[in-house]
C-alpha cells in the first residue's frame, strides 16, 4: 500500500483560490467606482442639457414681459401656457415676480433661490429645489432663474425675476439610462476579463499541478529525483528543494540499513556462542539450581536471537527494501507445501498436528506476483504463531485457494483463539495478546507489513466454538 508525500493541512487555503480572489477584488472595486463615476458624469450631462433648455425657456418668457409707463406689459397667451403645462409627467413650471417677492404670473410654489446665491443681471442661474404641490406632494425640480432690469433710462429701475422649472424625474431617468448603457458592456468586459484571469491562473499553476502529480503518484520507496524541465524558476527551486530532501532521506535510509545489518551481524555471533555454551553447560551441570539458572539463560538467548531475526525481517519488509521491480510470479500453493513440510518437526515437538489442506494432485498453480522470501516469512510467522499459541494437542491446517481474482492463504487452528477486541490490536508492533509463549510481539506486525507491500490484506477471524483463522488475500497474477 503506497503512502503519499503530500498531506492536506486543515484550514489551509487554496493558492489558486487566493490568487483568483486577489485579482477579482480589484476588478470589482474598479467596476463599482466606474459605475459611480459614470452615473455622476451622466447626471452632469443631463443637467447641462436640461439647464440649457430651461435657460432658453426663461429668456423666451422674459421677452414676453415688456416695460410700459412704469409698469409691465405681459404678452403671454393662454395657448402658450397650455403648451408648457400640457405634459403632466414633465410639466414646465414658471413664475414671474419682482423681488422682494411680489408675484406677477405663474406658479407661486416654485422654490426660491438658495440662500446666498447671487445671480447676475441677464445671466441665468440653475439650482435644484423641492416643489410642494398640493396634489402631487413634494416634487424635486430643476430651476433656472433669470434676473432682468427694467425702467426708464436714467431712473433707478426695478428688477424682474423669471423662474422656469422642470421635474428632475426625467433627468434621473436619463442618467440611469446612460449608466445602464455603459455598465452592461462594462460588465461583459469584466466577465470576459475574469475568465481570462482564471485561465491565466490555471496556466500559471500548471507546473505546480505537474509537480503534485509526480510526487503523489510515487511509491513510498521511490526516492528518485523529480524531473521538472519546462517550469518557472520558482517551481524549479521547489523541485530542487524536494530533490535535496529526497537525497537526504535516501542517505538516511542507507545508513539505517547498514546499521541494522552491522548490528545483526555483531549480535548474532555472541548470541550463537552464548546458546552453544549454555547447551554445553546444561549437559555437564548436575545441581538443580544451576540447571534452572542455565535454562533461563538459554531461553533468554534463544528469545534474543528470535527477536533479532524478527527485527531483520521487519527491516527487509519495509517499503525501501520491498521494491516493486523485485516482485516475480510465484506459485503460492507450492510455497505453502514446502513451508508446511519444513515446519512439521517443529509442530511435532510442540505436540501440534500440522497439515496442509491441499487440492488433488495436478491442480493448477495459484500464481501471485511477489518477493518469495518475504511471502515465505509471512506464512512462516502465521504457522509459527498457530503452533506456539494453539497449545499441545491442537490441530493447525494450512490451505491455499482462489476466490474472485484473488489468492487466499489461510492458517486455521482449534486453539483458544482471541477476544474480538484483540483481533486488530495484535497487528501492532510489540503487542501480545497473552503472556504465554516466548514471542516478542512482532510476528503479526511483520505479516501485515509484508502483505501490504504486496497490495494485499490480512485479517484474523474468531471461529466457533473455538479457534482462530488467519487469512491473507493477495491479487492473483494474470
Amino acid at each position: 500500500m503506497s503512502r503519499r508525500w503530500l498531506v492536506a493541512v486543515p484550514g489551509a487555503r487554496s493558492l489558486r483560490r487566493q490568487l483568483f480572489v486577489w485579482l477579482l477584488v480589484p476588478q470589482l472595486v474598479l467596476w463599482i467606482a466606474a459605475g459611480f463615476f459614470t452615473y455622476q458624469l451622466a447626471a452632469g450631462y443631463a443637467n447641462r442639457a436640461i439647464d440649457a433648455g430651461l435657460s432658453q425657456a426663461a429668456r423666451a418668457l422674459a421677452r414676453q414681459v415688456k416695460p410700459q409707463d412704469n409698469g409691465l406689459l405681459i404678452d403671454f397667451p393662454r395657448a402658450a401656457q397650455d403648451i408648457l403645462e400640457s405634459d403632466p409627467s414633465d410639466r414646465v413650471l414658471y413664475m414671474v415676480s419682482t423681488p422682494p417677492g411680489r408675484f406677477i404670473l405663474g406658479n407661486k410654489n416654485l422654490p426660491p433661490l438658495p440662500a446666498g446665491a447671487a445671480s447676475q443681471i441677464g445671466e441665468p442661474l440653475s439650482y435644484d429645489g423641492v416643489l410642494r404641490d398640493p396634489q402631487q406632494g413634494e416634487l424635486r425640480v430643476r430651476v433656472a432663474a433669470l434676473h432682468l432690469r427694467y425702467g426708464e433710462p436714467g431712473s433707478p429701475g426695478q428688477t424682474l425675476l423669471v423662474q422656469v422649472a422642470r421635474s428632475s424625474a426625467n433627468r434621473e431617468e436619463l442618467a440611469r439610462q446612460i449608466l445602464l448603457d455603459m455598465v452592461l458592456p462594462l460588465s461583459g468586459l469584466m466577465l470576459l476579463m475574469t475568465m481570462i484571469v482564471g485561465a491565466g491562473i490555471r496556466a500559471g499553476l500548471a507546473p505546480l499541478t505537474a509537480l503534485q502529480r509526480q510526487v503523489e503518484g510515487r511509491a513510498a520507496n521511490d526516492l528518485a529525483p523529480i524531473q521538472i524541465s519546462a517550469a518557472p524558476p520558482e517551481v524549479r527551486a521547489l523541485a530542487r528543494a524536494i530533490n535535496s530532501l529526497l537525497t537526504e532521506v535516501q542517505h538516511s535510509v542507507a545508513v539505517q540499513k547498514r546499521f541494522i545489518s552491522d548490528a545483526a551481524h555483531q549480535l548474532r555471533t555472541p548470541l550463537a556462542g552464548l546458546k552453544s555454551q549454555t547447551e554445553l553447560a546444561l549437559r555437564d551441570a548436575s545441581e538443580p539450581e544451576l540447571v534452572q539458572r542455565l535454562q533461563r539463560v538459554h531461553e533468554s538467548a534463544v528469545r534474543s536471537a528470535h527477536l533479532i531475526n524478527q527485527l531483520l525481517t521487519l527491516a527487509r519488509a519495509e517499503p525501501e527494501s520491498a521494491k516493486a521491480q523485485d516482485r516475480l510470479p510465484l506459485d503460492l500453493r507450492q510455497l505453502a507445501r514446502e513451508l508446511t513440510a519444513e515446519l512439521v518437526p517443529r509442530a511435532l515437538q510442540a505436540g501440534v498436528d500440522l497439515g496442509l489442506d491441499d487440492a488433488e494432485e495436478g491442480a493448477p498453480p495459484l500464481l501471485v506476483r511477489g518477493i518469495a522470501f518475504l511471502l515465505r516469512e509471512a506464512l512462516s510467522n502465521l504457522v509459527d504463531n498457530a503452533i506456539r499459541y494453539a497449545g499441545r494437542g491442537a490441530s493447525v491446517t494450512v490451505r491455499v485457494r482462489s476466490e474472485q481474482g484473488r489468492v487466499l492463504l489461510e492458517v486455521e487452528d482449534n486453539g483458544p483463539g482471541l477476544a474480538e477486541n484483540e483481533l486488530e490490536r495484535v497487528f501492532q508492533r510489540f503487542v501480545r495478546a497473552t503472556a504465554e509463549g516466548s514471542g516478542c510481539g512482532l510476528g503479526l506486525a511483520i505479516v501485515r507489513e509484508i502483505v501490504e507491500r504486496h497490495e494485499g490484506s490480512v485479517v484474523l477471524v474468531s471461529l466457533a466454538p473455538r479457534g482462530l483463522l488467519a487469512r491473507i488475500s493477495l491479487p492473483a497474477e494474470g
